[in-house]
């Protein structure tokens, strides 16, 4: 199984990026993971949010694959504690996916036609981060969660 990441915009921070980098080495131990930029719309400014969304929607939905599940990062979706998101994972790959797709949408969030195709929902939390830090955060969660199915000493419950 691959998991794959599909985010709208790019992490500009240098310490955000040297973090998701570290992550990523890491998580590369357990399993393939695929980080999917796509770039900000060029003419948002003289879009509405709703036009915002359409045009993001269709953006993501070209890189999704047809084969695998889709879980959008929402501030709506289920939220779970770290130990129940690794038994989450392992549920998932229990199923024999060829991979996951975990979406990070753009400020205003997801198309109807994004929405559409998704499995489930996920939430981190009921607080609002910027999606760049979001990337960050999911990122050492996904890490976390192979941590504890493999029982090494990462997480403290």
């Amino acid at each position: 199984m691959k998991i794959k990441l599909i985010a709208i915009g790019k992490t500009n921070e240098s310490f955000l990026l040297e973090g998701e980098n570290e992550y990523l080495k890491r998580i590369t131990k357990y399993i393939g993971f695929e980080k999917i930029e796509i770039p900000d719309l060029k003419n948002a400014k003289n879009l509405s949010e709703h036009e915002i969304k359409l045009e993001e929607g269709k953006l993501i939905l070209k890189k999704i694959e047809g084969s695998g599940l889709v879980i959008l990062l929402d501030d709506k979706g289920k939220e779970f504690t770290s130990m129940k998101f690794a038994n989450w994972m392992q549920q998932k790959m229990n199923m024999s996916y060829k991979h996951i797709t975990f979406v990070i949408g753009g400020a205003y969030g997801f198309s109807d036609a994004v929405y559409n195709i998704a499995d489930q929902k996920i939430s981190l939390s009921k607080l609002t981060f910027s999606h760049q830090m979001i990337r960050l955060f999911f990122i050492e969660q996904i890490y976390r969660a192979f941590t504890i199915l493999n029982n090494e000493p990462y997480h403290h419950e």
